[in-house]
């Protein structure tokens, strides 16, 4: 097993203690503000589910995935829906989603699955459609405390997203680690839109 899909479904419980009830509505708002009322939203890698509740209790159609099994099952009691037990390179929809939320989720591939991910995020994505998603700010790449991360500075996520077919960022921010005594923790916060060369690549293939 995947030495992070190990560390997450050793420590499920230990997780969702200490991320399910952390205040994430700034940014959760910042994102939402981009959708119609009642868009569809993929959470990807949804973890607690902390934020498919908040989506829901706010009146978005929700989808959740996660790859750890005992996630899954706390995340699905959680929010009250089932949450489907899937790896990101999994995902196979075509033109779904207003919305994708990846938040600290794909951080834990390596780059070349994240081309991938990435490129199959794109054509889950309606027309228009967005992401968000973060990495911790930095510029380490490899295992890192049971888990492996990528990290990115906003100079190396522009020149890597140069090589991404179908998305564009729109904007980026940074912001200290929300969790109590890791503020000084800093994370880069992106927010992905699916373009309209994406939909004439796909058009052009058909």
């Amino acid at each position: 097993m995947d030495i992070t899909l190990k560390y997450y479904n050793e420590n499920a419980e230990k997780f969702v203690q200490g991320t399910s009830l952390v205040d994430f509505s700034e940014t959760q708002n910042r994102f939402l503000s981009k959708l119609s009322p009642g868009a569809e939203i993929l959470d990807f890698g949804c973890g607690s589910g902390r934020d498919t509740k908040s989506f829901m209790d706010k009146g978005f159609v929700v989808t959740a995935t996660d790859g750890s099994k005992e996630l899954c099952e706390l995340a699905s009691e959680f929010t009250g829906i089932k949450v489907k037990q899937m790896l990101f390179q999994e995902l196979s929809e075509v033109d779904r989603y207003d919305g994708i939320w990846a938040c600290s989720s794909i951080l834990h591939l390596t780059k070349e699955q994240l081309s991938n991910v990435f490129e199959k995020m794109a054509a889950a994505l309606k027309a228009n459609g967005i992401i968000y998603t973060s990495f911790k700010y930095s510029d380490f790449e490899g295992e890192r405390n049971g888990r492996y991360f990528t990290d990115f500075t906003i100079d190396l996520f522009k020149k890597f997203m140069e090589g991404i077919c179908g998305i564009e960022i729109e904007e980026y921010w940074l912001t200290g680690d929300v969790r109590a005594g890791r503020e000084e923790e800093k994370w880069l916060n992106v927010i992905l839109r699916k373009t309209e060369d994406f939909e004439r690549a796909m058009n052009n293939e058909q």
